[in-house]
């Protein structure tokens, strides 16, 4: 690790999933339970916003029953110690890496614990349910939605993440599918500038061909190790 000294990291809905937090894509998972078209998109609020208020408000919810693990502990940690420069990207929409102790996130599908007006645009921190229409703080319209990327829409922060995988030595990637774009092609733009990429997920994913280095395991162990390794503990 010598010669590291930019960091950049990708985690996925694998890393939450230890903490009990549903997954979209696995067996059981929130995507068998819904339709993509029914909750995850601009026409589906437009369509029917109640179902699409509701699916958000349990989620959101259902935050005050998990805790962050290992994993998003060891994140931390190897925030607080690196000397260097580290971007965190998450394409988790929970906060357990705020609670987890990393003080620098960024969502790139935003937040389960914001709300976006769909009248001025201003954001507000949100704890509560949105399904009873209440009005946006910023100009008092009652459009508040979920704070988060649906389908078709542009993720969050693009030229920031992109500028980081560029000058990047590590890109390392968390528990995550490697079927969502544009973050599975992160790998790719890492590589094509000269970084070493490492892939920790519980399974070989779909991108796992173009790392350089595949690891399979629980993210609560194997992240921890890895942290470990880079910190020279």
């Amino acid at each position: 690790m010598a010669d590291i000294r930019n960091i950049v990291i990708l985690t996925g809905a694998g890393i939450s999933a230890e903490s009990g937090i549903d997954t979209f894509r696995d067996a059981g998972g929130l995507w068998e339970k819904h339709r993509i078209e029914d909750v995850a998109t601009p026409e589906a609020f437009a369509r029917n916003p109640a179902l699409v208020q509701g699916f958000y408000d349990a989620r959101r919810a259902a935050l005050a029953t998990v805790e962050p693990n290992a994993a998003h502990r060891s994140l931390a940690r190897l925030e607080a110690e690196w000397p260097h420069e580290l971007l965190l990207v998450t394409q988790n929409v929970d906060d357990l890496h705020e609670r987890g102790g990393v003080q620098d996130v960024l969502h790139m599908h935003g937040e389960l614990l914001s709300a976006l007006c769909g009248a001025c645009g201003a954001r507000s921190r949100w704890d509560g349910p949105l399904s009873d229409a209440p009005a946006c703080l910023a100009c008092g319209a009652p459009a508040l939605r979920p704070d988060v990327v649906w389908f078709g829409e542009m993720p969050y922060q693009m030229r920031r993440i992109y500028d980081a995988l560029a000058r990047a030595d590590l890109f390392v990637s968390i528990g995550t599918s490697g079927a969502v774009y544009p973050a599975a092609g992160f790998v790719q733009e890492a590589a094509a500038s000269g970084a070493r990429t490492l892939e920790l997920n519980l399974e070989r994913s779909e991108g796992s061909h173009w790392f350089d280095e595949s690891r399979q395991g629980r993210a609560g162990e194997l992240v921890p190790a890895w942290v470990d390794e880079v910190l020279g503990a």
